[in-house]
């Protein structure tokens, strides 16, 4: 797969951006290193001018933008979901990656199917709901004493990481590495059944659910389930509660 083919299948997805401006400087980013899907959930302003004029005629990104109301939208179809964070740690322990070793994980991928980078609100990130919908979080490293990255330039870094990677054979591997994996939209819909299956069962209780939910989504993006396997899992489900 050459380099624009596997930059194609990478989506930049940016999350209620409240400066319009940070959509167009993350577009013009995007061009540079030739990336083209960007999807936005539920922007507070856009199209706008602001944004034309911050992507310094990358309008072309600009105009084929997806705008969706949700975060699950903007993840339909993908096979891998990274996500951006400034911090190393939240409620529960994340596999954090530094950007060189996420773009080598996500050009592996895209030989199989479409990767979306989440890019979290200017001022809090990305919520830990959202957080869960990840496989893998990438987090990149600054300065200590001055730490601050605006969007723009989180969206160059790793832009430019994954073009590097698709361009000097990093993304090389071996067939049963690149195998086909559960679309994110796919597991969402299998997480759904397990839950109601697990409350069912009353294994799970939704007064007290502790984070029993969160622990398996990790779990399950570590062994990145195959359609084939989902659907074993799902029939397992389903004769579980015929039974029941």
């Amino acid at each position: 797969m050459s380099a624009r083919n596997t930059l194609a299948n990478i989506r930049i997805v940016l999350i209620q951006t409240s400066h319009p401006g940070n959509i167009g400087s993350a577009a013009r980013a995007m061009k540079t290193m030739g990336l083209s899907e960007l999807y936005l959930v539920k922007p507070k302003s856009f199209p706008d001018e602001q944004a034309v004029t911050m992507s310094s005629n990358a309008t072309d990104i600009l105009e084929n933008a997806t705008v969706v109301d949700s975060v699950q939208d903007a993840l339909a179809g993908c096979h891998l979901v990274v996500g951006t964070s400034a911090r190393h740690e939240r409620t529960l322990a994340w596999e954090v990656l530094e950007p060189r070793e996420c773009s080598q994980k996500i050009t592996k991928q895209t030989k199989t199917g479409g990767v979306a980078i989440l890019f979290g609100r200017e001022n809090s990130g990305l919520t830990n709901d959202e957080l869960a919908l990840c496989h893998y979080l990438v987090h990149i490293p600054t300065n200590p004493d001055y730490s601050s990255l605006n969007l723009a330039s989180a969206v160059q870094i790793l832009s430019y990481e994954c073009r590097v990677a698709s361009e000097t054979g990093d993304s090389q591997t071996k067939a049963d590495e690149t195998e086909e994996v559960a679309t994110a939209d796919a597991m969402e819909g299998y997480y759904k059944h397990l839950e109601t299956a697990m409350i069912e069962s009353k294994f799970l209780d939704p007064e007290t659910p502790k984070h029993l939910m969160t622990r398996l989504r990790r779990l399950y993006g570590r062994v990145k389930v195959t359609p084939s396997e989902l659907n074993i899992l799902r029939g397992m489900l389903v004769a579980f509660q015929k039974k029941k």
